[in-house]
């Protein structure tokens, strides 16, 4: 047998991706107990301090404000589950496990997609938080609403899984979530999720439109706005596709090292 045969024989199916090593990936992550109090509790606490009060509010568009601070909060968390779980191929570094892996059969690509799949998992366990605390909070929508919202909030979310597997390429474990988490809030902010962006002003409003959290927001949003822009989509995959390029180039560049 020639060695190009060999090494084809090596390639396992689907490039590695199986149950056992999704499932691994994922109850790594679940006993987190830091990762799941940030991703479930910090937004429940913005939700009690921003919405509960005024949740009956009514905004100029004619929805409520709790429905509006609670998808956005909703797509707060995801983003947050989804950047820290992509972000922890840095301890992975740090550890010397990414290395062991790459000594196996798995590709790249496969690699890339289980962890991916486990940010999925994580960003979906906080949107199932935050909805079911909005609604033991009195905050009603109807059930198209809610199915929609959570299902925008929940894969909008890959656009910050990459995020967090570009920055935890770059960047040493003991330092990245100390940059992501500011950097996350202050996104969440500018992108219109703290605070409904028509009384953000002009010039707030026009940055909104450019930041990463911005069409994910509006679209997660659309069911009770009743508005829709084609824009909104352009947002999310512009930002998707730079936070995939990214963590392609990081990966490359930290392989070509081993």
């Amino acid at each position: 047998m020639s060695q190009s045969t060999a090494m084809q024989d090596r390639k396992p199916s689907a490039g590695g991706v199986n149950t056992t090593f999704l499932w691994i990936e994922i109850k790594r992550m679940l006993r987190n107990r830091r990762t799941i109090m940030f991703t479930v509790l910090m937004p429940a606490i913005f939700f009690f301090i921003f919405g509960l009060s005024n949740k009956n509010q009514q905004l100029p568009n004619g929805h409520s404000y709790g429905q509006y601070i609670l998808i956005s909060l909703t797509v707060y968390a995801a983003m947050t589950a989804a950047t820290g779980a992509g972000s922890q191929v840095a301890v992975e570094r740090a550890q010397g496990w990414s290395r062991q892996l790459r000594l196996t059969p798995l590709l790249p690509g496969a690699y890339i997609a289980v962890k991916a799949a486990a940010a999925l998992t994580l960003s979906l366990v906080a949107v199932i938080a935050q909805f079911v605390i909005g609604a033991i909070a009195g905050v009603t929508m109807d059930a198209q609403t809610w199915l929609t919202a959570g299902l925008v909030a929940w894969v909008g979310s890959l656009v910050f899984a990459a995020l967090g597997l570009f920055v935890g390429y770059l960047m040493p474990s003991q330092n990245v979530m100390q940059i992501l988490g500011p950097a996350l809030a202050i996104l969440a902010m500018l992108g219109g999720l703290f605070m409904p962006i028509e009384i953000m002003g002009d010039t707030f409003g026009t940055i909104a439109k450019f930041t990463p959290a911005y069409g994910i927001g509006q679209l997660a949003r659309s069911p009770i706005t009743g508005e829709f822009d084609a824009l909104w989509i352009v947002n999310v995959l512009v930002w998707l596709a730079i936070f995939v390029g990214g963590a392609a180039m990081a990966f490359r560049r930290d392989t070509s090292r081993v």
